[in-house]
This record gives structure tokens, C-alpha cells and sequence, in this order.
């Protein structure tokens, strides 16, 4: 039989092992926040795109130049359209994930347990392809039936698309929050004569805040960062929008259309590059602000 390591050996292997994970993940993000950061700030530093004009303007163009010889750098409808899309979706989502959690929760338990979950499970192991060609077939056909527009694409039929994206990610985290709530505080809201929906409304969804944030703010960075689905059925238009059912395109479906057009270390490469630092950027705000919300609750809960 082979000879077994000393505990104290055995120790020191665990925590090497363990270490070196560590750092090596952490070396990935750090590698990867330099890259992107570098290759981003470029379009700027080297090439002399206008930092203004990336943020305010308003038109975006990189097959051809403008007087200064640069392409046409304006940002501001992929800005807007994302963020159309992203807060669009959440609204629609919102209600609905809340409310299917109170009832599974708190209505049903047994139903929530055994068939809710699961159901919102198999839900989220749908490829965003799927979401994609089916938004394109149903939701892009209903909005041109319902709407008569021409063609049915744009920021509503991508909200739409993506709020049923997010939707399992958002019911998952807010019946995981509801169910966080100690049913003592339930119990001492009855007992004070307080109805079932009293109770909901003012001590466990109030109790559950913080949960329900995250699972919003997350379910707003899974919308912000789609691209397959949303550029199915957004249009690919890369110009300010001028309603919901105007062909538009997302920070992320440009980047996707663009990347493997232009040669590597040309200005048009450099700015998609700095799209996708704004990308990672807003990511990045969004991991602070769930930090935020999850530090306030504990601090809330003693």
C-alpha cells in the first residue's frame, strides 16, 4: 500500500493547491481587465478619437471617414438603445418574477417547491439561440400584425425577448430571498392582526429588499450583456432610435457584427475595443452596486 502523507503534509498540499486556484483566477480577471482596459483606452491615446464625441454623438460609422480621417465614433445610440432594452425588459420582468415568487412562496409552498421551480429551472437551461428564433418567428410577427410596421424589429421586440431571458434568474433570487425571511416575523405580524396580504406586503417583501434588489440588478446585467438573442430580432440599425419599433442595435450586437470586419490595431478595431470597455465598465458597476445592496441588508439584519 502506498504510504499516506503526514496530516501536516497533507495540509500543506490542500492550501498550495487551493492557492494556487486562487491566484490563478485572479491572474485571469486581472489579465483580462488589463487587455480589455488597454486595448480600449487605445482608441483614445493613440488614435485620437474624441472622448466627447464618443459619449454625445450621435452618428456611428466605421466603414468610412470623417474630415479628420477617423470613422464616425458617436456611441450614443448604442448607449441609449442598450439601456432602452435593458430597463424596458426589467419592467416587464420585474411583476411578473415578484409575483410568481409571493405565490410560490407564500401562497402555494408545496406547488412553488415542487413544480415552480423546477419548471423555472428547465426554463433557464434554454440556449439564447432558442429565445432568439423564436422571438423572431412569434414576437417580431405579433408586433408587425399588431403595430403595422414593416418589419416588427426593434427595442420592444428585444425587451421583450430578453425579459423572458432574465425572468427565471430573477423569479429564482427573489423566492430564494422571500424564503430567507424567518418565519417568525410572518407569525408576529398575525398575531397582531394583520392579514396574509398585510403581511406580504409590509414585512416580508420589506424584510426581503435587499434580496429582491440584487435579483433585479442581476436580471439587469444578464439584459445588458445579451447579444445572440436581442440581435435577432433588434434590427441591427446602428442609429438613434426613434421608437420602440424602430430597427436599433445594442452596444453588444455591434460588437458582434464588427469585430472580424476591421484589421487588428486599426482606429475602427481600437473603438470596438473601447465599446467593449464601456461593456465591462457598466458590468463591473453592476457587481459593485449588488455588493452594495448585499452589505446594507446584512447591516439591516444585525
Amino acid at each position: 500500500m502506498a504510504k499516506q502523507l503526514p496530516k501536516r503534509d497533507l495540509e500543506n498540499v490542500g492550501l498550495g493547491v487551493t492557492g494556487a486556484c486562487v491566484a490563478l483566477v485572479t491572474l485571469v480577471v486581472a489579465a483580462l481587465i488589463f487587455m480589455v482596459a488597454q486595448k480600449g483606452l487605445s482608441a483614445f491615446v493613440k488614435d485620437g478619437v474624441s472622448v466627447v464625441e464618443f459619449f454625445t454623438g450621435t452618428k456611428w460609422d466605421l466603414a468610412n471617414t470623417a474630415e479628420n480621417g477617423l470613422p464616425y465614433t458617436g456611441a450614443l445610440p448604442l448607449i441609449v438603445t442598450s439601456f432602452a432594452v435593458m430597463v424596458l425588459s426589467t419592467l416587464i420582468a420585474l411583476p411578473i418574477a415578484i409575483g410568481s415568487a409571493i405565490f410560490a412562496v407564500e401562497i402555494s409552498p408545496k406547488f412553488g417547491s415542487k413544480i415552480f421551480q423546477p419548471l423555472i429551472e428547465l426554463l433557464t437551461g434554454i440556449p439564447s439561440v432558442v429565445f432568439g428564433l423564436i422571438g423572431f418567428h412569434v414576437v417580431v410577427g405579433l408586433m408587425k400584425s399588431v403595430f403595422h410596421v414593416s418589419t416588427g424589429l426593434g427595442i420592444l421586440p428585444g425587451a421583450i425577448v430578453l425579459a423572458v431571458m432574465i425572468l427565471p434568474t430573477m423569479t429564482t433570487l427573489s423566492v430564494d430571498g422571500l424564503r430567507a425571511v424567518p418565519d417568525g416575523y410572518r407569525q408576529g405580524s398575525l398575531a397582531l392582526g394583520y392579514t396574509r396580504w398585510q403581511t406580504i406586503w409590509h414585512v416580508v417583501l420589506k424584510s426581503a429588499m435587499p434580496s429582491l434588489m440584487t435579483a433585479v440588478i442581476l436580471g439587469m446585467t444578464r439584459a445588458f450583456g445579451e447579444t445572440l438573442a436581442v440581435r435577432m430580432v433588434i434590427g441591427g440599425i446602428e442609429a438613434m432610435p426613434t421608437s420602440l419599433l424602430s430597427p436599433a442595435s445594442t452596444i453588444t450586437t455591434t460588437l458582434t457584427t464588427s469585430m472580424a470586419v476591421y484589421a487588428e490595431g486599426s482606429a475602427q478595431d481600437d473603438v470596438l475595443w473601447a465599446l467593449g470597455l464601456l461593456l465591462m465598465g457598466m458590468s463591473l458597476i453592476f457587481i459593485l452596486i449588488i455588493h452594495l445592496i448585499g452589505r446594507k441588508g446584512a447591516k439591516a439584519r444585525g
